[in-house]
């Protein structure tokens, strides 16, 4: 019997606290009681889901659950316990999400995209490590806009991100203009939609546009800092990232526009703001 799946089963048994259904290979699965509607009979075939009980057995149910087995769904965290949280995916038994699957930590009452997988001791689990279980684009093309959940932060790669709870998506580090967390819901703009159909993103607009934007933050700075930087374009990256939060490259962008304007002075050691715009 497939467990974590939706089947078509046929009524093989009526008994005292509910119907035995059959699959091809005649392997058979109960239907309790109370899941019953009054017009089932014996032969009769009815799509049920498959998981497991309280005991540990199979146990089929009319009742639609948050996902099935291999895809993704939301689920609200009830309780976190010794061994994890416990997730209420629409079924009588709460669903296991284990620690070792958390990609952060939980409270009770949120709500998050997890994956439905099958562990080494054939039960039911969730992960929110949802790399493998995520699709690459579908009509999601370079430029245009979206939504999705960051699920996993890497200190090497960047944010990885469920576009829609359904695709891969990626915001490298460099495209960082903030810091994120796991569960953010961020609004991305697509940069490229790879060979394999895995999706880049940034949090930045175009270069034209980001521009103009970063060139008003650093007028707020200086504002904010009696009318200057105590540092130049000449800085270090690390200098400049850790004042401004943005990369070399947009800061000098964003000088050079300020500079066109004729609103800054660059010093030896700093940038003088000389005229509001």
């Amino acid at each position: 019997m497939d467990i974590g799946k939706k089947q078509q089963l046929k009524v093989t048994r009526r008994v005292d606290f509910g119907l035995y259904l059959t699959d091809t290979d005649g392997n058979e699965v109960l239907l309790p009681k109370n899941q019953i509607h009054e017009d089932v009979s014996v032969d009769d075939t009815l799509s049920v889901f498959v998981y497991r009980d309280s005991h540990d057995r199979p146990i089929a149910t009319l009742k639609e659950p948050r996902m099935t087995l291999g895809k993704i769904g939301r689920c609200k965290v009830v309780e976190v316990g010794r061994i994890g949280a416990f997730l209420d995916w629409g079924l009588e038994k709460d669903l296991l999400l284990p620690f070792k699957e958390m990609t952060t930590s939980l409270t009770q009452g949120m709500e998050i995209p997890v994956a439905l997988y099958v562990d080494k001791s054939n039960r039911l689990c969730a992960t929110m490590k949802l790399y493998r279980y995520l699709d690459t684009a579908s009509g999601i093309a370079k430029g245009d806009n979206v939504t999705g959940t960051v699920y996993e932060i890497s200190d090497d790669f960047g944010a990885f991100v469920a576009i829609d709870d359904k695709y891969q998506g990626l915001i490298p580090r460099r495209e960082m203009v903030s810091t994120l967390h796991v569960l953010d819901v961020v609004k991305a703009r697509v940069t490229a939609v790879k060979s394999d159909g895995k999706i880049d993103l940034s949090l930045k607009e175009p270069a034209h546009i980001q521009m103009d934007i970063d060139a008003d933050r650093l007028i707020k700075l200086m504002r904010a800092s009696g009318g200057r930087l105590d540092f130049n374009d000449k800085a270090s990256p690390e200098v400049i990232g850790k004042a401004t939060d943005m990369s070399k490259n947009e800061f000098k962008r964003a000088v050079g526009r300020l500079l066109k304007l004729r609103l800054i002075e660059i010093r030896k050691d700093s940038i003088i703001l000389i005229k509001e715009p």
